[in-house]
C-alpha cells in the first residue's frame, strides 16, 4: 500500500526522487506517468496500470465519444520512466508542462498509485476545495462506519 505525502524538488535534469519507503512496495525498476484529471501526474507501477486500461478500455467501446475522449486523455499520453540506481525518475517536458511542475513537488502516496504536484499548484488547489472537502467528508462520513 502505497501512503504518505513528500516533498522533494526537481533537479536541472528534470528528475524526481521516488521516496525510498514508496520504491520498495515497486516491483521492477519503471513506473508508468500519466496526466492526472487534475493538474497533476498520476503515477502507477506495471500491475496497477494494466488494470487502470483494462478498466478504461474493457468498459467502454471505441464508438463511444466520452471513452475516446478519456482514452486519448489518460491512456494515450502515459510514458513509461525508469528509476535509476537514485531512485529518481525523469519527469518528460510535455508532462512536467501539463501539470505545472517547477521545482518543488509534492508526491502523494493513494494506496495504488501517486500524484506528483507542483507545490504551490497543490497548495491552491487545498485552499480553494477546503469548502467542497468538509462536504465530501459529511457526505462520505454518512456511508461509512469507522
Amino acid at each position: 500500500m502505497i501512503t504518505g505525502e513528500y516533498r522533494y524538488s526537481l533537479d536541472e535534469k528534470n528528475r524526481l526522487l521516488i521516496p525510498a519507503r514508496i520504491r520498495a512496495e515497486i516491483s521492477g525498476n519503471s513506473v508508468l506517468m500519466t496526466r492526472g484529471v487534475e493538474q497533476c501526474i498520476w503515477l502507477f507501477t506495471h500491475e496497477e496500470w494494466k488494470k487502470v486500461c483494462q478498466s478504461l478500455i474493457g468498459s467502454t467501446s471505441l464508438f463511444q465519444e466520452k471513452a475516446r475522449l478519456i482514452q486519448r486523455r489518460i491512456i494515450a499520453p502515459a510514458q513509461e520512466a525508469e528509476i535509476d540506481r537514485s531512485g529518481r525518475i525523469i519527469i518528460p517536458n510535455t508532462l512536467r508542462e501539463f501539470a505545472g511542475l517547477k521545482k518543488d513537488c509534492i508526491i502523494l502516496g493513494i494506496q495504488t498509485y501517486l500524484e506528483i504536484w507542483d507545490e504551490a499548484s497543490y497548495a491552491g488547489y487545498l485552499a480553494e476545495n477546503e469548502k467542497r472537502f468538509k462536504e465530501a467528508a459529511e457526505e462520505i462520513g454518512s456511508k461509512i462506519a469507522l
